[in-house]
């Protein structure tokens, strides 16, 4: 059943949600109006962010036909799994993610997933400033330096160090972009980062026309090369990754309760993951054609070789500055949901944290001050975060939505919907399993 049927099913002259209360997170009473082109904007930039360097890695695993394949099944899972949270908060009157939580598990299931989302989203924030400051300043790694943008332009200066080139896109950037109080005001710089995305597409595209005319590109994969038992678990690993790359859960019900008309909410959520699934198979393709079997990990660290073709520093350097601006502008989104959920485990009987400047910009202070220090001080952590961000995000993605289902407090959930939420729960567990022994197998070796 779809998130319009319930609506109009179930009690149509109810409201969705209750129209007060605080049920540990903003309201957003007062802010109501949010128009339907800023919320897809919204939700399509939480879903957009550092993941999607690595989906063209998953087309090597995979190959393209099962690799695509993922991205779109991915998709119907989260809308899905997205389906679940709004239905059943309309059912248990709640207006957040952390609300449907207590009201299925008690208190316990509001700190759980409270937790989960300060795992997740401090490590992603902590990893998008360690890339833009990759990106701009450099870095060194295995006694080797990597010159950034900045340093590749004006040379090395102090100004262009890394530690200060965080320091001023902190204040200039992050600081003006995370104080407002309403996710509905971050719209257009939502656009803008999703136009950035679409110049990473279009430029990553016009290099592998123009590689595919000078006959520089090789044939891909078109399915996964299984040759033994440990490449064949290896095919599970992409699950958390293409997981992570869709998950945005913790903003739906923020965007949600802004919305002018709050039944436009299903097809908010199906604008915008028909364009990230749009954006994810391009990135992918072209990722993939482009580079082959010799695509890294992360793709960007790609573009930092010689691309054979005219012009190719200008367009590595273009590649490179896009996505680091998109991440510029990705970083508030993510950064909404964080605070307002550190604040429901801190202060869970406060009122809204939009009545208390204090508390708002207490709290604002003191999470943007963990992460610059973590981008700064602890730059090596892709592999920490793979193990507690990805099992944090496939929690908050599929399982605890999932769990929802099976705990079924009001005995509203169909047959379908538990045979969904099994299938759901038993993939998460198993793929990311395999995933973090994987990790953990080829970190100590």
């Amino acid at each position: 059943m779809s998130i319009g049927d319930e609506i109009q099913n179930d009690n149509e002259t109810a409201p969705l949600l209750p129209e007060s209360g605080r049920d540990g997170e903003i309201g957003h009473d007062e802010f109501n109006g949010a128009s339907f082109t800023g919320a897809v904007f919204n939700l399509a930039t939480t879903i957009i962010g550092a993941g999607i360097m690595a989906l063209p890695a998953t087309m090597k695993i995979l190959g393209l036909v099962p690799g695509i394949a993922m991205i779109v099944l991915m998709a119907i899972l989260t809308d899905s799994t997205i389906e679940f949270l709004l239905r059943f908060s309309r059912i248990g009157k709640t207006r957040s993610y952390g609300g449907l939580m207590e009201d299925s598990f008690g208190k316990t299931g509001r700190i759980v997933l409270q937790f989960s989302v300060l795992v997740s989203n401090i490590g992603v924030l902590i990893v998008y400033m360690i890339i833009i400051g990759d990106v701009l300043a450099g870095k060194d790694e295995f006694g080797i330096h990597h010159a950034g943008i900045l340093e590749g332009w004006f040379g090395e200066y102090w100004w262009n160090t890394r530690t200060f080139v965080l320091l001023i896109t902190t204040l200039l950037v992050f600081a003006p972009l995370i104080s407002f109080k309403r996710i509905d005001s971050l719209r257009f710089t939502s656009a803008i980062s999703l136009a950035l995305a679409v110049v990473f597409l279009v430029i990553t595209a016009g290099i592998v026309v123009t590689k595919f005319f000078s006959g520089g590109l090789m044939m891909p994969r078109l399915l996964p090369n299984v040759t033994d038992l440990s490449s064949f678990w290896r095919l599970f690993t992409v699950v958390p990754v293409l997981v992570n790359a869709y998950i945005c859960h913790y903003n739906v019900h923020n965007i949600h309760n802004e919305l002018e008309d709050a039944t436009q909410i299903k097809p908010v959520v199906r604008s915008a993951l028909t364009v990230c699934s749009s954006v994810y198979v391009m990135t992918s393709l072209f990722g993939y054609l482009l580079f082959g079997e010799s695509t890294l990990d992360d793709v960007l660290a790609n573009f930092d070789t010689d691309l054979k073709i005219p012009f190719g520093s200008v367009l590595n350097d273009a590649v490179r500055f896009s996505y680091a601006a998109h991440l510029m502008l990705v970083f508030p989104v993510v950064f909404y949901p964080l605070r307002v959920n550190i604040d429901g485990l801190l202060f869970p009987k406060a009122p809204s944290l939009t009545t208390s400047n204090l508390r708002f910009g207490s709290i604002t202070a003191g999470l943007i001050a963990v992460i610059f220090v973590g981008a700064n001080f602890i730059p090596s952590i892709w592999d920490a975060f793979q193990f507690t961000g990805a099992t944090a995000s496939v929690c908050i993605g599929f399982i605890f939505p999932a769990a929802v289902i099976l705990k079924d407090r009001h005995n509203r959930a169909t047959k379908r919907d538990k045979s969904l939420a099994i299938f759901v729960i038993v993939l998460a567990v198993f793929s990311n399993a395999i995933a973090i022994y994987s990790d953990a197998y080829a970190l100590f070796k």
